[in-house]
C-alpha cells in the first residue's frame, strides 16, 4: 500500500548551513509518527517542509502521489495543517475569533458570529476545554491558548496534522484530553506527524517514531519497541548516565527568603513559605492553581502584598520591584521565553548580558566583554548558534531556553526562581540544566523550581510545596515527595489541601 506522505532524499541547506540531508521517511493514513530529537537536531524545519513553509532544497516530497504543496495556502486547502511551536493567534480578538480567523463563516455577506461561537464550542469540548467563544484570548492562561491553537486547525478540516511541541505548555490533564483527541482523529483515518521532548508521551501515544539526529534519520520503528532510554540515546548518540544529579541531604543552612501571607488577587491568597541557602524547592501544582503568578510576584513583575518579606537587601515587609529584586540577587527565569525572556532580534551576547548591564547602570557597551560572557555560555551550556552572529529568533526553541538561563545566571543571584525551566528542551540539554541547578545550590545559591513535569520536581527537589487554588496545599519532604501525594493534594483529595 503506497503511504500518505512520502519523503525520499530530502535535504535543506540555509545558506552554507545544512540543516536535513538525505532524509527519508513514510506516514501512513491512520498514524501518529513521531519525531524525536535534540534541539537544532531538524525537527520543525521537516515539518515546515511538509506544511508548505518552506520548499526543500533537494529530494522529493509526496502526500498520497502528488507533490507537496508549495505554499502555506495550498497545503492548507490540502488539508496539511501545522500546529507551530509558538503561539500563532490575535490576543486582542476572542477565542473564537482566533479559531475561524481567515475563514470566517458568512451569513449574508456578514460574519456569522453565532455560527462561530456555536461551532467553536463544539471544537472546545472536544479538546475538553472550558474556554468561553467570546472571551479575549489575551485573559486566557497559556493552557487555553494552546487547545485555541490546536481547535483552529481542527477547524480546517485537516487530512495531516503537523503538532510541533503541542504539549509543551500542557498540565497532565490537557495533555490525556489533547491525545484523546488525536486518537479519535486518527481513527477516522486522519494522519498526524508530532514532536516532543516528553518521551514518555511519545510511548503512550505514537504508533512510530522517527529519530532524527544532526539532520539525519538514525531510526524509524514501532514506538512500542523502544524504551525511553534507548530513545535518548539514538537521539544524543551515546547512552545518558542518570537523568537527575544525584540528590544531597536536605541542606541545613540559613533562611535567605521569607514569605508570609503573600497575596496577588485573584490568582494567589496566602502563600507563606521559607527557602533555605542550598535548597532546592519545587514547586507543584495544577495549570491555574497560582505557581507563576505567586513567584512573579515575588520577583516584582505583578502587583501583591505581604505581611512579611525578608530577603538580603531587600527590607522586610516590603515586595521588591523587578529591577530592586536583581539587584538583590532574586532572579527570575520566565516560563514565557519569547514573550517576556528574550530580544528575538539582538545578538545572542547581547541577550546574555541583558541582566549585567541593566544592573551595572552602564550607558556604553563593553561588546569583547559580551562577547566573552557569551563564549562561556556556549560552551557551558551547548548553544548550537550556527552564525557567530546569529540572533535568538534564528535559534531552535531549546537553544532559545538556554541562551535565556545563561542571561539569568550572569549577574550571579544568590536565589533563583526558574519557572519551567526546560520547556521544549530535548533530553540531553535537560541533563545539562538539572546539573546547573544542582550546581548551583551545591555552591550555597537557593533554587526554586516550578514545574509542570512532576518527575522533574520529584527529581530534583529537596522540599516540594503543593499549590491549588492560589494557596499552599502541603508541603512534602522526604519520602513523601512522590507522584501520588503530589496528584492528591494538588487536586483537593487529602485533609492537608483543606
Amino acid at each position: 500500500m503506497t503511504a500518505f506522505v512520502e519523503l525520499r532524499d530530502v535535504a535543506k541547506t540555509y545558506g552554507v548551513n545544512p540543516v536535513l540531508g538525505d532524509l527519508t521517511l513514510s506516514v501512513d493514513r491512520g498514524e501518529i509518527l513521531a519525531l524525536v530529537g535534540e534541539n537544532g537536531a531538524g525537527k520543525s524545519t521537516l515539518m515546515r517542509i511538509v506544511g508548505g513553509y518552506v520548499p526543500p532544497t533537494a529530494g522529493t516530497a509526496l502526500i498520497g502521489g502528488r507533490p507537496l504543496p508549495a505554499t502555506v495556502q495550498s497545503a492548507e486547502n490540502a488539508g496539511i495543517v501545522l500546529i507551530h511551536q509558538e503561539f500563532c493567534l490575535a490576543p486582542d480578538l476572542t477565542v473564537g475569533e482566533n479559531i475561524f480567523i481567515g475563514r470566517e463563516p458568512r451569513r449574508h455577506l456578514l460574519v456569522d458570529y453565532p455560527k462561530i461561537h456555536r461551532d467553536s464550542r463544539l471544537l472546545l469540548d472536544a479538546l475538553g476545554s472550558s474556554a468561553d467563544p467570546r472571551a479575549k484570548l489575551s485573559g486566557l492562561p497559556n493552557t487555553e491558548w494552546q487547545m485555541v491553537e490546536v481547535a483552529k486547525a481542527f477547524a480546517r478540516n485537516p487530512k495531516l496534522l503537523l503538532m510541533d511541541e503541542p504539549t509543551a505548555v500542557l498540565g497532565a490533564r490537557e495533555v490525556e484530553a489533547l491525545f484523546r483527541r488525536m486518537r479519535q482523529f486518527v481513527s477516522d483515518g486522519g494522519s498526524i506527524i508530532f514532536t516532543s521532548h516528553r518521551l514518555d508521551e511519545v510511548k503512550a501515544i505514537a504508533s512510530r517514531v522517527a529519530v532524527l539526529r544532526d539532520g539525519r534519520i538514525r531510526h524509524v520503528g514501532p514506538a512500542s519497541e523502544l524504551t525511553e532510554d534507548e530513545m535518548a540515546a539514538l537521539m544524543v548518540g551515546r547512552e545518558l548516565s542518570q537523568l537527575y544529579p544525584v540528590k544531597s541531604a536536605m541542606p541545613a543552612g540559613d533562611v535567605v527568603l521569607s514569605v508570609d501571607d503573600l497575596q496577588s488577587p485573584p490568582h494567589v491568597s496566602g502563600v507563606s513559605f521559607r527557602l533555605r541557602r542550598g535548597e532546592i524547592l519545587g514547586i507543584a501544582g495544577l495549570v491555574g492553581s497560582g505557581r507563576t503568578e505567586a513567584f512573579e510576584a515575588l520577583a516584582g513583575l505583578r502587583p501583591a502584598q505581604c505581611r512579611n518579606f525578608a530577603f538580603a537587601k531587600a527590607a522586610s515587609g516590603h515586595l521588591p520591584k523587578a529591577r530592586e529584586a536583581w539587584a538583590a540577587g532574586l532572579a527570575y527565569l520566565t516560563e514565557d521565553r519569547k514573550g517576556k525572556g528574550l530580544l528575538l532580534d539582538a545578538g545572542l551576547d547581547e541577550n546574555v548580558s541583558l541582566t549585567v548591564g541593566a544592573l551595572r547602570g552602564r550607558a556604553w557597551i563593553n561588546r569583547a566583554e559580551e562577547r566573552g560572557r557569551l563564549d562561556q555560555a556556549v560552551r557551558e551550556f551547548d548553544i548550537r548558534r550556527g552564525a557567530p552572529n546569529a540572533i535568538a529568533r534564528s535559534l531552535s526553541g531549546g537553544n532559545q531556553q538556554k541562551v535565556l538561563i545563561a542571561k539569568t545566571l550572569a549577574s550571579r543571584p544568590d536565589v533563583v526562581i526558574f519557572d519551567e525551566p526546560t520547556r521544549g528542551v530535548d533530553i540531553g540539554s535537560k541533563q545539562q540544566i538539572y546539573r546547573v541547578i544542582a550546581g548551583l545550590a551545591a555552591q550555597g545559591a537557593a533554587c526554586v523550581v516550578i514545574s509542570s513535569e512532576m518527575q522533574e520536581v520529584i527529581g530534583l527537589a529537596h522540599r516540594v510545596l503543593v499549590m491549588r487554588k492560589g494557596s499552599v496545599a502541603g508541603e512534602l519532604t522526604g519520602n513523601d515527595i512522590n507522584e501520588g501525594t503530589i496528584v492528591r493534594l494538588a487536586m483537593g483529595l487529602t485533609k492537608e489541601a483543606a
